[in-house]
């Protein structure tokens, strides 16, 4: 059987009376398409102020009487203001609810039968975005504006430079993007900026990207182009901020934009995994793991399941078992055993970062004790000193921070035994309490987290020596191999032994 997907196309569209009926009616073409289960048609009329409006009504009226598939749904938006292009895809994508989205123009320079070259490299390839390029070999061109031509290449030149991704055609209207990813980037454009931001932010998240070629059949400004020399300065400007703007993860309530810019410090996550690695054995169970930071640094290994909750997290998970046939990706919830995987035989569990974020850190902390084989061990980071709490961890969603004692009791409480806990990331307090406490801020700049970068291979030999206490605490947990050991622990006759290092 087929795979299929479903597509948004939005529509933004402003003073274009004369063609966008018939640019509109061009999708039809792809009521044929055996890869789209679904097709939704969003247009946004961008405060128009010739008659668009009629043209659009009149437009929407004739969609009873016209022969579209069944597969087709309509949305009809309006702003009471003009806002531009990047406005437009805002508002249409917040109305998108299928799995890709993409943006088609209201006049007639594109063709949507193009869009079917698009769509099987996202089931086939795996792809992120997919660009129509007008500068690959095509069925055909329309001849114009040859000095246009030469902006956009030199245009398109900047952003390679920029990304270090071999676009050929930037500014290209025919961008179709996983939708969940789009959403998970905050667009700032309002204007035709909005090619040159969504080029390099999908770049720099280091999204899948391919290009098709396409078909184009420009218009001249006696036939209605707006685009001029002012927009070409205008997206001069962009590819310059946007070279140096970090803003390519959108908020949410969990600061996952937070976790996503400490990503950007890969020495760090080899680090992490570095420290822990003696501890962890042939089958893994890695509840959190984010977007695999520590997990590619953690593999191979026998079995190695990576779990999440976040839905952006998993497909950024998923695609690392296309070279790691021992990886599994499995949804769980920490505080939830139902949604671990079923197997109760691991030997290790790694839990960073995700004990802090949970009311119930026994409850949780006993999921990872079901889920391992007697005398397998729990890997466990959390934030350490109280005293640190501030506005980064609520930004994070922290419900504590612990101190040795507490992290050791929770072990205990759970019911295992506590083999060490190790004082990590010395060097971090400073810019924590920094950041967290005297400025009060809700991230981390970029050049820190460079900076972090940058300076981690001195701070792996430096960081035990420090005379500070640790950013974070990592125990080493052990479950008790026979029901007398845990008797015995759960009497409080076990020695807990904690070490530095």
């Amino acid at each position: 059987m087929t795979a299929t997907t479903t597509l948004s196309i939005i529509v933004p569209v402003y003073n274009e009376p004369y063609l966008v009926e018939a640019s509109l009616a061009r999708l039809e073409s792809l009521g044929d398409c055996p890869l789209l289960a679904r097709v939704r048609v969003i247009v946004v009329d961008d405060a128009s102020r010739d008659a668009t409006p009629l043209a659009l009504d009149r437009f929407r009226q004739s969609l009873v009487a016209r022969p579209w598939k069944e597969t087709f749904e309509w949305v009809f938006l309006r702003h009471e203001r003009n806002l531009g292009k990047g406005a437009g895809i805002r508002t249409g994508l917040a109305q998108a609810d299928t799995e890709l989205v993409v943006i088609h123009d209201a006049d007639l320079e594109y063709f949507p039968e193009d869009m079917k070259r698009m769509i099987p490299l996202f089931l086939e390839q795996q792809a992120d975005a997919v660009f129509g390029s007008r500068f690959l070999a095509g069925d055909f061109r329309r001849v114009l504006f040859y000095r246009h031509a030469i902006a956009n290449h030199f245009l398109t030149f900047l952003c390679d430079v920029v990304s270090d991704f071999n676009f050929t055609d930037m500014e290209t209207c025919y961008k179709m993007v996983r939708t969940d990813l789009l959403r998970n980037i905050p667009l700032e454009s309002r204007d035709f900026r909005i090619e040159p931001e969504l080029a390099i932010k999908l770049a720099k998240r280091g999204a899948r990207i391919f290009e098709v070629p396409i078909r184009y059949a420009g218009r001249s400004y006696q036939e209605g182009k707006k685009i001029g020399w002012r927009d070409g300065l205008k997206a001069l400007g962009a590819i310059g901020y946007f070279a140096i703007s970090d803003r390519i993860y959108a908020e949410d309530p969990h600061g996952g934009e937070i976790l996503e810019r400490l990503a950007r410090a890969p020495r760090f996550s080899r680090w992490m995994a570095a420290t822990i690695a003696p501890w962890v054995g042939q089958r893994v169970l890695e509840i959190g793991a984010g977007t695999g930071n520590l997990t590619v640094n953690l593999t191979p290994r026998g079995l190695y399941c990576a779990t999440d909750v976040n839905p952006h997290y998993l497909a950024a998970l998923g695609k690392l078992r296309e070279s790691r046939p021992y990886l599994r990706v499995h949804r769980a919830d920490g505080s939830s055993l139902e949604t671990f995987p079923e197997e109760r035989d691991f030997d290790t569990v790694v839990c960073m970062n995700v004990i802090e974020h949970i009311g119930d850190d026994v409850g949780v902390m006993r999921n990872l004790r079901e889920s391992l084989a007697p005398g397998g061990r729990a890997i466990i980071l959390v934030p350490g000193g109280r005293w640190l709490f501030g506005t980064l961890d609520v930004a994070l969603g922290h419900c504590r921070r612990y101190s040795r004692e507490e992290l050791e009791a929770l072990g205990r409480r759970a019911g295992f035994t506590c083999e060490g806990v190790l004082a990590f990331n010395r060097i971090g307090v400073p810019a924590w309490w920094l950041n967290g406490k005297i400025l009060r801020r809700r991230t981390f700049g970029l050049w820190q987290v460079k900076l972090l970068n940058l300076l981690v291979p001195l701070l792996e030999r430096v960081d035990r020596w420090l005379p500070l206490p640790s950013l974070s605490l990592i125990a080493i947990f052990r479950k008790p191999a026979d029901p007398s050991e845990a008797n015995a622990e759960a009497a409080g006759q076990a020695i807990s032994v904690s070490r530095d290092a």
